[in-house]
Formats: structure tokens, C-alpha cells, sequence
């Protein structure tokens, strides 16, 4: 679903036409008479901003990829099914791939915690979503650093021990 920008270039000036341009799916709007170089800029930024939301939808990390739109993970082409915690625990690691997450970090991110429920409950889940990312002989992605918590990183970049 690649949204290509829509910019309406028109003599209603209007307020009714114009919030009818948007509400029938304008991401912009200009009137004439227009300066040539203001549609460029706006041009520009849509195509921006375009684009960035499509980079924003998959995260990948090594052979896994995460598609946030359609709630979708694949490894190797393979999908996985995951409930939905999992899913936003695996999105926040991949997120913030190469970096420790603290055990703090992820209640707050994925559980909505402002405290430490003094619980296993991460490492559970962390448990659970290694051995499905690993099922069908997935290298390890998910690395414990010890007394501090976890880092999600692609094969041979790990210092830390599973």
C-alpha cells in the first residue's frame, strides 16, 4: 500500500472546498494563484514525509523483519506467530537494536510499568520469543547482558553470553 501524495491545485477557495479536498483525501492544498517555487517546497516535503513513512514500517534485523502496519514477522521469508506482547516487546528490541535495554526500560515500553513488579515476567517472555525467532535453527538475536539486561543484535556482533 504505497501512498503516493496528493496535492490539489485548484481556484476554490472556498473553506468548504478545501476541507472537502481533505476529507475526500488531499494531503495538501494549494489555490491559485501559486508561486511555482511554493509547490515545489510542498512537493518536496510530501515526498519526504512519504518516505519516511514507509521506511518506518519494517524493521529488520538480520534475516527477521517486523512489519508494524500489517503486524506481520518473518524470519527467513517464515512467518512467526506471536501474541501481542510479544509483538511489541520483539518491535521495541528492534527498535533499539545494538543497544542494552534495562529491565526498567522495557516495563515501562512494553508493559506500561512505572515500577518494578519484582516478577519474572520479562524474562519469561523474553524466553518465549528467543525460542520463536529461533525455531527452524534461527541464529540467536536476543543476548542477556548480565545484571543489566538484554540487547537484540545480528549474529557475530554480540559481546554479551545467551
Amino acid at each position: 500500500s504505497n501512498k503516493i501524495p496528493l496535492i490539489f491545485l485548484t481556484a476554490k477557495t472556498l473553506k468548504e472546498d478545501v476541507l472537502e479536498g481533505f476529507r475526500i483525501g488531499a494531503d495538501d492544498y494549494l489555490t491559485k494563484p501559486f508561486a511555482i517555487d511554493e509547490l515545489a517546497a510542498r512537493t518536496e516535503a510530501l515526498i519526504r514525509r512519504s518516505n519516511t513513512a514507509t521506511e518506518k514500517r519494517k524493521l529488520e534485523v538480520d534475516d527477521l523483519v517486523l512489519d508494524l502496519v500489517t503486524r506481520s514477522v518473518k524470519r527467513s521469508g517464515k512467518a512467526i506467530n506471536l501474541q501481542p506482547r510479544e509483538f511489541r516487546l520483539l518491535a521495541y528490541f528492534m527498535m533499539n537494536s545494538d543497544r542494552v535495554l534495562t529491565r526498567t526500560m522495557l516495563l515501562e515500553a512494553v508493559w506500561d510499568y512505572r515500577f518494578d513488579p519484582k516478577t519474572n515476567v520479562i524474562d519469561v517472555h523474553v524466553s518465549r520469543l528467543r525460542s520463536k525467532i529461533e525455531a527452524g535453527g534461527g541464529s540467536p538475536l536476543i543476548y542477556t547482558e548480565r545484571g543489566t539486561g538484554y540487547r537484540m543484535t545480528a549474529e557475530g556482533q554480540a559481546s554479551g553470553k545467551r
